[in-house]
Parts: C-alpha cells; structure tokens; sequence
C-alpha cells in the first residue's frame, strides 16, 4: 500500500481486495450494517464474481497518525464513482488530494452517507473553483427488527432463481437499472445485467415470487452474508404488476430466509422519493438507520471531468 501525505491521519492506497481486506476488514465488520456496501463488493471481488471480470478495483484505508488506527476507508469500481465510509473534512479533503490528481482517472461523484459524501464533495468544489455537485438519489438505510409479514398476502410462492431463469433474471435488473435513473445500479448494460444474474444466482442470491399459476411476477435479491449481514437488493415488479403486494411478499421471503440462515442484520436501502417502498418496508419490520446520498460532480466546462454515477 502507498501512503498519501502524513497529516494527523493518512491514507493508504492499494489496488489489492485482499490486502484491503487485511487492512480494514475488522474496521467495516464492527458495524456490517452501515458498510453494508463495501462489505458485499468486497465479497463479490474476493469470490471472483463474474460481474467484476475487467474492473480494476481502487481502495484505501484511512487510519490516525497515532497508533494506526482505522478510522475510514474507500472502495471504487470505476467506471463508478468511489463508495466512501463516515469521514470528517480532513480525511475527505486528503482524499480527493490522492485521487484527483489525474483528470482523465478522477472520480465523478461519490456515495455514502451523507455527511461524508458532503465533506468529500466540499472537498472537490475547492479543488475545481466553477465547478458544479448534484444529488442522484437520496437514499435511507433500513434495518429489520422484528419481521412482520404483509397483510393481505398476495396468492403464490417463493422460489429462489435457478440458471434457466438467467434470462428474465438479468431483464428484470436491468429495467430495475435503468429505472432508478442516478442511482447506484444506473446505466448498466445488457452483458453487465447478465453478469449480474449469473453472480447473484450462482450463490442463491434472487428469489422470485410466484403467481399460482407458476408465473414470476417479481423478485428480490440478497448479497452474501458477510459480518452477520446482508442487504436486500435489489426488489423489483414489472410497471404492470404493482400495486398487488408481489414486491412485498418477495422481500419478507428473502429476509426470512435470511434470518433463518443466521444473519444478525438484515438491511436495505430506499429512495427517499418513494414514499410507498418507505412505508412498505416499514410495514414488514424495517426501522431508519441513516441517511445516504449519491452524488455527481460535474466540472466547469472544459475542465474534462465526467459525471457519472456512484458504484
């Protein structure tokens, strides 16, 4: 790893998953449900999932000058922006000092909670006077408490996705994708989509409701337990099918499941902008854990920045 430049804390730098793990896997298990987010990448890279084929991974770890302890850290799969932990100004501020020296390679936004995405966000603005941060998505972390199961319950089953079911696996993910317009998921491509079904259900990661008559009608997926926890992600039921309780009766079946297979925290993000997934998953037994933002930095015009969106 490579440090930055020592000021009361440091940055340490390394294109390696493995020795990020080593660094800072202790630092984002002590609270899996926040880091749910680079605790699943970090997951996905070491099992070699084929959605990660050709990514080069960037990480780093922020730890005090003083007896090396890990205080935040950084994961980034280009071509989506960094995923950054809770980190105050100082850290954000090194941060960007690290990765943005090189305008064809410097991050287009950033994810995470929102006052870190804040800080690193105020961070670039003084680095790129004229230039310009806006919000993709506001999103809110939830955690299950007690599961409660949806009343009235639709009629059907669940049953976890099998590789024939690759094809509508991958479409449903996609238009899932390319609905949540800025968000973390956006924009992904039709190859991508299918690396990202043949992933997911390779471990048992989709499980699809059914109609009585044997018909998916919708589905939700889960990340690997990591830590004692996992992440419901993604819910999706076609335009044409909401508004029935499909979406609802998928994720109380994977949390149950998850609870089942002995996960300790179960969590899932929201667009805060929905209000009825908000008071759906409220309904099952979901209680607010923080706030999160996506944010894009565009810069001034010919300065040669791109927005894009976070990981």
């Amino acid at each position: 790893m490579v440090d930055t430049e020592k000021r009361s804390g440091a940055w340490c730098l390394t294109g390696d998953p493995r020795e990020f793990e080593r660094r800072a896997g202790a630092f984002l298990r002590a609270d899996p449900a926040l880091h749910t987010v680079p605790l699943s990448v970090l997951a996905g890279l070491l099992a070699g999932d084929v959605r990660f084929d050709g990514v080069s991974a960037r990480f780093g770890v922020w730890s005090e000058a003083e007896g090396d302890r890990v205080t935040g850290a950084f994961l980034w799969t280009p071509p989506f922006a960094p995923y950054v932990s809770p980190v105050g100004p100082e850290a954000a501020e090194a941060l960007i000092d690290a990765l943005d020296g090189d305008a064809a390679d410097a991050p287009g936004g950033v994810n995470g909670t929102v006052e870190a995405t804040r800080a690193v966000a105020d961070a670039w603005l003084r680095r790129h006077p004229g230039a310009s941060v806006t919000e993709g998505m506001a999103q809110r972390l939830y955690r299950l408490g007690e599961l409660a199961p949806p009343g009235p319950a639709p009629a059907g089953r669940a049953r976890v996705a099998e590789p024939g079911d690759r094809e509508l696996v991958a479409r449903w993910f996609k238009e899932f994708s390319d609905e949540a317009a800025g968000g973390i998921e956006d924009g992904v491509t039709d190859e991508q989509a299918l690396a990202w079904a043949d992933s997911r259900i390779a471990y048992g990661g989709v499980t699809l409701w059914e109609a009585p008559d044997g018909t998916p009608v919708a589905l939700a997926g889960v990340t690997r337990l990591v830590g004692g926890s996992l992440r419901v992600a993604p819910v999706y039921t076609p335009k044409e099918l909401r508004g029935r309780g499909y979406g609802g009766a998928a994720t109380f079946e994977v949390s149950r499941a998850a609870l089942a297979a002995g996960a300790d925290a179960v969590v899932l993000f929201t667009d805060l902008a929905n209000a009825t997934s908000n008071a759906l998953y409220q309904r099952l037994g979901y209680r607010p854990v923080r706030d999160f933002s996506v944010l894009t930095f565009t810069a001034a015009a010919g300065a040669g920045v791109t927005a894009t969106a976070a990981p």
